[in-house]
């Protein structure tokens, strides 16, 4: 396992809504220019990667709550040329995710949870999306590529959507959030790498 301080996160990895607990206080206990700098570490870690360092198209997320921030990954890609894809909570529809294309960070604006999105005036729903890797997020990730989210399955829906078959999913998270082993459904779908601000984790089978 690696050394990335767990051993201050007691809580036994099954009980799901303790862990996930434990993780977003500690989470939210951050300092913003923490934060910042785990970002960019992640994002130097993420370009040693082919498979990303390759993609024409991404989709990230926006962070929120203490999570690594993806401000500079999102900055790195729009300056590489990349096409950038963003999520958006559908209206009146719960736990579903639409996807839109994000030509600059000032195209973002407060939505669901008071999390960052893609305005809709600014930035429409695209129908169908194939991006070539996409940037997850999680409460927690394990050893395997398993991840625990809040617990309403909007990625689950969404990675489970046509055209995110053959996407290369890059887990991020704070060292501390990641776990020898999580609680998995069979429907869960691992991430192939876990980046952290120190290290990038392959799954182990």
């Amino acid at each position: 396992m690696p050394d990335n301080a767990n051993a201050q996160i007691h809580t036994p990895a099954g009980d799901k809504p303790a862990l996930r607990a434990a993780m977003l206080a500690r989470r939210k206990a951050l300092a913003p220019a923490a934060v910042l700098q785990a970002g960019r570490s992640a994002n130097a870690l993420l370009d040693t990667v082919p498979r990303w360092r390759e993609a024409r198209e991404v989709l990230v997320y926006l962070d929120f709550g203490g999570e690594v921030a993806t401000r500079p990954v999102i900055e790195a890609l729009l300056e590489r040329g990349v096409r950038v894809l963003a999520p958006r909570c559908r209206p009146g529809e719960a736990g579903v995710l639409d996807v839109a294309c994000l030509s600059c960070l000032s195209e973002l604006s407060p939505g669901a949870y008071g999390i960052l999105e893609p305005d809709p005036a600014r930035c429409p729903a695209l129908e169908c999306v194939r991006p070539d890797a996409a940037l997850i997020p999680a409460v927690a990730f394990d050893l395997r590529g398993g991840r625990l989210g809040f617990g309403q399955g909007y990625y689950d829906r969404l990675l489970a959507s046509p055209g995110f078959e053959h996407t290369f999913l890059a887990g991020l998270a704070h060292a501390f959030q990641v776990v020898a082993a999580l609680p998995l459904d069979p429907w869960d779908r691992p991430v192939h790498a876990v980046v952290t601000e120190k290290e990038i984790l392959w799954p182990i089978p």
